[in-house]
């Protein structure tokens, strides 16, 4: 097997031209929509609105790894690195969630600097805060081979290998090299931010440079490609939508990792940040609405409604799984059946929730329209 990097012509990689131009457009304009709806919002409604898509893109790119954390230790430790007070702050004791919380801050706040390695080094030893058997903040240098690998013991089946420690150096030296010669404005720059993204993520994912958490760097660096090639930090979680399909992710990525013809990993990768994209764009959306809905109704909710409806609302764009019922009612304010009745039919006969089915099956959704 020949991967990528054993190529005598690596690592210039060869696609189809103009592969991305029509998927740029759909790219800069849907930025600008975003922009705008974003001055829509109160400054506090941007502040949450930022948290929320942080929080995601830190639990995602962890989730894609096998790391589950806790949405409420992250987002503390969000906060904390942001200097955001908590009226109760959460000690947070899983070092994983302090870690990517502090690298995604981090990243956000140096996103127009130029990429070095001890930038790199530094988001490393967030990554791996706590962890003793890494050597953080540096590249690999077991003599081992670095593979990617699937399967039970014995029977596993080697999906990429990456170049040999010695070599991680130099091949990191040319990367960073690469990356700030292909920033905007500068002598080799890319101006299509998902041609530049695509080809970074695949770039740095084939050379493979640490011992361990280089998925959740090399996805950082397409969020620092977006932020750079907008001239802003975007909210985006393009893990998100990774960690959805992460079987067709990999797919494309071993694929990619076996030759220098790149045009479907282009394709399928900047198809993966326009999904992002729209996803973005409906939390934005759903947002505003979310604001226009309290400015609408927030003096006709007594305190068990307003728990209620702002446990429904907490689902995002998505809704709450099978609309509110009688049952779900009583559970999350814990009143009476007769009491969650009354209070779900007063909020029907006002406009705010509309009733789907009859009798037993009665449910209640949201009626976000403001008018």
């Amino acid at each position: 097997m020949i991967y990528n990097w054993q190529y005598p012509n690596w690592p210039d990689f060869v696609y189809e031209q103009g592969i991305l131009t029509q998927k740029q457009l759909d790219f800069l304009l849907k930025s600008g929509q975003g922009a705008g709806m974003l001055e829509g919002l109160r400054s506090t409604d941007q502040l949450e609105l930022m948290l929320e898509i942080v929080v995601a893109e830190a639990m995602k790119t962890s989730a894609i790894e096998g790391e589950l954390l806790s949405r409420i230790d992250v987002m503390s430790s969000i906060k904390k690195n942001l200097g955001i007070h908590e009226t109760q702050p959460v000690f947070v004791k899983d070092h994983r969630a302090k870690g990517v919380a502090k690298m995604m801050v981090a990243l956000r706040a140096t996103f127009a600097d130029e990429l070095t390695a001890g930038a790199l080094f530094e988001w490393h030893r967030m990554l791996m805060e706590g962890n003793r058997y890494i050597n953080a903040g540096g590249w690999r240098s077991d003599e081992s081979p670095m593979q990617v690998v699937s399967g039970a013991i014995g029977k596993e089946t080697v999906h990429f290998e990456a170049p040999p420690s010695r070599q991680v150096a130099k091949e990191m030296e040319a990367f960073v090299d690469w990356f700030n010669q292909t920033t905007p404005g500068q002598t080799d720059e890319i101006l299509n931010p998902l041609l530049r993204a695509g080809i970074a993520h695949l770039y740095f994912e084939s050379i493979h440079p640490f011992e361990d958490g280089n998925g959740r760097i090399g996805r950082a660096l397409v969020e620092k490609v977006i932020h750079q090639g907008l001239g802003y930090p975007a909210l985006i979680s393009v893990s998100s939508v990774i960690e959805k399909e992460k079987i067709s992710y990999y797919s494309y990525l071993s694929k990619a990792q076996k030759s220098l013809e790149i045009t479907d990993w282009l394709n399928y990768f900047g198809e993966t940040i326009l999904t992002a994209q729209t996803d973005s764009l409906k939390l934005i959306e759903f947002t505003l609405k979310k604001t226009r809905f309290f400015d609408r109704w927030k003096n006709e909710f007594n305190e068990r409604q307003l728990k209620v409806i702002a446990r429904m609302l907490a689902e995002g764009p998505s809704g709450f799984d099978g609309g509110m019922t009688a049952k779900k009612y009583m559970g999350i304010v814990k009143v009476s059946k007769a009491t969650a009745t009354r209070d779900l039919q007063q909020l029907a006969e006002i406009g705010v929730f509309q009733s789907i089915g009859g009798g037993r099956n009665v449910h209640y959704s949201l009626n976000m329209r403001t008018k």
